[in-house]
Formats: C-alpha cells, structure tokens, sequence
C-alpha cells in the first residue's frame, strides 16, 4: 500500500505539509525521560542544519580549511544580505552567504604591526536571538520572520510530530522564496514582494470579521491550511532562511543552547495551563524557570506572554512580578512593538480565540540589570 501524501502543492515543485496528518495530544509530561539530542554546552551546538545561509556545513568548513590552505587566502562568511534593504522593482538579491577574499594574505612579505591593525577583524558568527519556547506549528515564526530578516528565530517544541510539520514547513516555504529569487534571476523579470505589514493588517482585519466555519463543514480546509502557510507566490525579506524549528524540552535543558544574554525576545503564547494543582510544577513559567529565562535573556529584552485562560495569567503575573529580574512593561509602551500584533493574532491558537470571540491576555516584562553584577 502506497504511503499517504502529507504535502500539498504543484507536484513538481516545493510541497507544503498539512497539517491534519500532524495532529497530536497537548499534554507532555516533561518530566519523562526522552531521547533527545541537547549540546554539553552552547559553543558546540551545530546550527548549520538549521540556518544553512548563515552558518557552513560541517563539510563545507573542512573543504574552506582545506582549499585555504591550498591557495594561501582565507575567506569570511558574511549574513545574506536581507531583502529588506532592497529597492523595492530591482532584482532580488543572491540567496546564501556572500564570501569575499579576505584582505589578510599570509603571502605578503610585509607584516609589519601597523599594517596588522589596519586589517579587518573576522565577523562574528551569527547568533539566535528570538526564541518561541511551545511553538506549536510556527505561526508566530512565520509572521516575525520578515519584520526582522536578519534576526535569527527558533521554535522550540517538545511534540515530535509539530516539529516535523514546522520544519517540513520552513523548508517548503524557503524552496518557494528560492525558486521565485532563481526564475527572476533568469528570466530578467522583476519579482514581486510581499508589503508585509499590509499583509499582517489584512488577516487581523479577517480574523475579526470572519465567522469561524462550522465544525461539520469540511470545504477549503486545504486552502485555509495553505493561507496560513506564509507566502508562497511573492517574495518576502529574508526568504524564511531565518526562522527554523528544534525538539528540546526548555524546561530541562534550555541553557545548553543559549549562552548567557543572548536572546532579545523570548515567546510563551497560548502555553499549556495545567489546570491540576498537582500539574502546576509543570507550567513553563515559574520561579525556577524565570531564572533560566534570566540568564539567557540580555538586559533590555523582552518575555512575552499571553494565554486566553485568566487563572494562567494570574500565575505569570504573579510569578514575574515577584522576580527582581523582570518589569512589566505598560500597554501604552507596547503599540509601538512590531511583534505585538504576531504575539496577538499569528499563532493557530490565537486565531481560534479571536474568531470565537474570546478573551486574550497579553503580559510582558523587560530584563532589567542585576543589582549584584553592578
């Protein structure tokens, strides 16, 4: 018996997975032991599978070490150029990593000090600095992605099936931007791109005027499923090279990937309340855990919070207000936040409250210094 399909989309182009063959139960219990692949530290974590325009492979670093020793240059990896800095009618810029010879050559006989200080300093590596902690099926990666192209973003989700949807749906979704970037470049033709936060006023605009369909109704699922599946016929900054998806249980291992001060925004949306007392150890904020976000938060960022259950929110009030590390940051200082909208409206959950009409509750603290470390 043939395999069922799980992709949808021109068979003999990029497909996009759907999602009803990725359903899976809420609950997790992340005190369970799992099979989990987690860095003894951040320095070796492998990103290269995850962002491969930003960071070489593995092979492709040992045939760079190789081929720089043949012909005496060395070569720096530089961040794609983002889409966004485009003009908007000119051709789209090359996708991937640009590398230029550097200006330091082991071959020139002067190398006096003088001339060593002139010479630029290697760039540093790229780091992620958005984390979605229970992405779910990545609609908030997907809507963040190109409001901030040259930021780096990752999901990260205990149940194993939506982190296959997500990243089946990542690399569908860079497939489309790069076949789009391609057919431009060779045809002459000038790509059209994505006004994005046009786009984003759009589907709020729908979701609160739109019905939700009735449950026995079962027309335009698939089309929902690709609507919701971010742009696959007009190009859109950064091309999704930016966004990728990772099985990691936060609430166990979360420093082993992030260094300290090194996230900007950290996303808990729509998190699992646990309504039990006895399953209240197992919200993913609390006392513990905001000492984890803490550390791998930099001074400034921000924690986003919401949930359409008011007991939950309590407890995260509650819980951050009492951390000396955090302050609420008032509504009014929030309408200028472009992610506001994408925390509000982007993820599958949301969408659900907002076309049932329901209450959502939005709370978000700043990092603040450490009295101790001043």
């Amino acid at each position: 018996m043939a395999a069922e399909d799980t992709t949808t989309s021109n068979p003999q182009g990029p497909r996009l997975p759907q999602k009803r063959y990725f359903r899976q139960r809420a609950h997790v219990n992340v005190f369970n032991d799992m099979r989990l692949e987690y860095p003894v530290r951040p320095s070796e974590q492998d990103w290269s599978k995850f962002y491969p325009a930003y960071f070489p492979s593995t092979d492709q670093q040992q045939q760079q070490q190789h081929d720089d020793g043949d012909s005496g240059q060395s070569q720096q990896t530089k961040r794609p150029s983002s889409p966004a800095t485009q003009i908007a009618g000119q051709p789209a810029p090359k996708r991937g990593p640009a590398a230029t010879p550097s200006t330091a050559d082991p071959s020139n006989s002067s190398n006096s000090p003088q001339q060593q200080q002139k010479q630029p300093s290697p760039p540093l590596a790229p780091k992620v600095e958005f984390a979605d902690i229970g992405c779910g099926y990545g609609g908030l990666l997907v809507a963040l992605s190109p409001l901030f192209p040259n930021t780096l973003m990752v999901g990260m989700e205990i149940r194993t099936k939506l982190v296959n949807y997500l990243q089946q749906r990542i690399e569908a979704l860079r497939a489309f931007q790069h076949d789009m970037v391609d057919r431009a470049a060779a045809t002459g033709e000038q790509a059209e791109w994505v006004d994005v936060r046009s786009k984003l006023d759009q589907e709020i605009a729908a979701l609160q005027t739109e019905p939700h369909p009735p449950n026995n109704t079962s027309t335009s699922e698939d089309d929902a499923e690709l609507h919701d599946n971010g742009e696959t016929h007009r190009l859109v900054p950064g091309h999704y090279d930016n966004i990728a998806a990772m099985r990691i249980n936060c609430q166990k291992y979360l420093p082993n990937f992030f260094e300290k001060a090194q996230l900007s925004k950290i996303f808990i949306l729509f998190a699992d309340p646990h309504f039990k007392r006895r399953k209240h150890k197992a919200r993913i904020i609390s006392s513990t855990m905001l000492a984890e976000y803490a550390y791998a938060l930099r001074v400034g960022g921000i924690v986003y919070t919401i949930t359409d259950v008011k007991d939950l929110h309590d407890w995260n009030v509650k819980h951050l207000d009492a951390f000396p590390l955090f302050q609420r940051i008032p509504d009014n200082e929030l309408e200028n936040d472009p992610a506001i909208p994408c925390v509000v409206n982007s993820t599958e959950e949301g969408k659900k409250v907002a076309r049932n009409k329901g209450e959502k509750y939005l709370a978000c603290y700043r990092r603040i210094d450490d009295p101790a470390e001043q």
